[in-house]
C-alpha cells in the first residue's frame, strides 16, 4: 500500500532535498524510480535549513506535488506548501508527524536510529530495491568512519565493496567530492547532481570528476588553516571555537574536532551568512533534541538529531544562544 503513494503521484513535481551526499542520492533513488513522471529536483538556498517566501511562493504555484527528501524543513513551511501541493516527506531527522504531509520517517516514530542510518538507506528499501551505490554513499556520507561502529551495516557495506572491488576508503572519497558542490557553494551543482549520478556507468566516473577533484583540494586547504587554528576548551569537555569562512564546512569543521578530540564540540561561522552566524554543535554524551527545541522556540532556524545540532541564528543573538549550548553542555 505504501509504495503505491509514489505510483500514484500525477502531474508535476518537485523533489527538495538536502545538499549532501545523503539528500543528493536520495533524490537520485526517487529520480531514478519515478523515471516516467514530470519532476524536477531543488536544494533549499546553501546553509538553509527551511524554504525562503520566495521559494515557498514558487513551488506552490508550480508543483502538484512535493517530495521532501532527507530534509525536516519547518512545520511552518510544510503547512504552507501543502496548501496547494501534496506533500510526501521521506526523512531520518528529528521531528513530529504533520497530518498534511505523508511521512516516511521511522525516527520519529521512535525506531532505532542505527537501524536506519540514512534517507537513502530508508528510500532504497521503502522502494524495495537492492543494495546500490546511492544508499550506500548515503550511509557514509552521514557517518564517515564511524558507520564502522555498526557491526550490521558495515558488515553490508563490507560485502558490498567486495562485490564491486572497492574499498571503504574509495566510498569516502566519493562522498568528499559529491560534498564539495555544497560546500564550495556551487547551488546550481548540487542539483545537478542527482541527475549525473543517475548517469554514471562505474565509480571511476565519481572519483575521477575533474571538477569534483579541483573543489576538494581548494576545500581541504581551507579546512586544514581551520583545524590547525587553536581552539578553546571549557571545563575539559567542550571543544569551543569560532570560525570565519566563505565555504560551508561548519559541519566538517565539527565533525573532525569532535572525533578526534571525543568531546562536545561548539563551532560557530560568521563567514558564510552576511547577517546570520552558523552554529553547528556535536555532542557524545547529551541529547540535543531539547535545545534544537529550544532554537525553534527562540525563532532561529535549527535542526538536526539526537547528537547534532545545526542552526542559523542572527549575530546579534548568537552570544546568548551559545551560552545556553554551553550551559546544556555543561550538565
Amino acid at each position: 500500500m505504501e509504495k503505491n503513494i509514489l505510483e500514484k503521484l500525477q502531474g508535476k513535481g518537485l523533489i527538495i532535498h538536502h545538499w549532501d551526499t545523503d539528500g543528493i542520492c536520495s533524490a537520485t533513488l526517487l529520480l531514478k524510480h519515478l523515471h516516467d513522471k514530470n519532476i524536477d529536483n531543488k536544494t533549499p538556498e546553501l546553509g538553509n535549513y527551511y524554504l525562503t517566501k520566495k521559494e515557498l511562493q514558487e513551488y506552490s504555484k508550480k508543483y502538484d506535488y512535493i517530495i521532501i527528501a532527507d530534509m525536516s524543513l519547518p512545520e511552518d513551511n510544510i503547512l504552507k506548501l501543502a496548501k496547494k501541493s501534496e506533500i510526501l516527506i521521506f526523512d531520518h531527522h528529528l521531528g513530529k508527524e504533520i497530518k498534511q504531509a505523508y511521512h516516511h520517517n521511522p525516527i520519529i516514530k521512535g525506531e532505532n536510529p542505527d537501524k536506519h542510518p540514512s534517507a537513502s538507506w530508508i528510500i532504497n528499501t521503502y522502494l524495495n530495491n537492492p543494495i546500490n551505490i546511492y544508499a550506500i554513499l548515503g550511509i557514509i556520507g552521514d557517518h564517515e568512519q564511524k558507520i564502522k561502529n555498526n557491526p550490521v551495516f558495515y558488515k553490508i557495506i563490507t560485502d558490498f565493496c567486495k562485490e564491486n572491488h572497492l574499498t571503504f576508503n574509495d566510498l569516502l572519497k566519493m562522498v568528499y567530492l559529491i560534498d564539495t558542490n555544497y560546500k564550495i557553494g556551487d547551488k546550481k551543482a548540487v542539483e545537478e547532481a542527482p541527475k549525473k549520478l543517475l548517469t554514471i556507468d562505474s565509480p571511476d566516473d565519481i572519483l575521477n570528476n575533474e571538477k569534483w577533484n579541483k573543489n576538494l583540494e581548494k576545500l581541504n586547504k581551507e579546512i586544514q588553516k581551520i583545524l590547525d587554528q587553536p581552539h578553546e576548551e571549557i571545563n575539559n569537555a567542550i571543544v569551543f571555537k569560532k570560525i570565519n569562512t566563505p565555504y560551508n564546512i561548519i559541519s566538517t569543521i565539527t565533525r573532525k574536532i569532535a572525533w578526534n578530540t571525543g568531546k562536545n564540540t561548539l563551532i560557530i561561522n560568521t563567514g558564510f551568512f552576511n547577517n546570520m552566524d552558523q552554529i553547528y554543535t556535536r555532542s557524545n554524551n547529551k541529547n540535543m533534541e531539547l535545545m534544537i527545541k529550544r532554537g525553534k522556540e527562540l525563532g532561529f532556524k535549527c535542526g538536526g538529531k539526537k547528537e547534532v545540532l545545526g542552526a542559523i541564528v542572527p549575530k546579534e543573538k548568537t552570544d546568548d544562544f551559545v551560552i545556553e549550548l554551553i550551559d546544556f553542555l555543561k550538565k
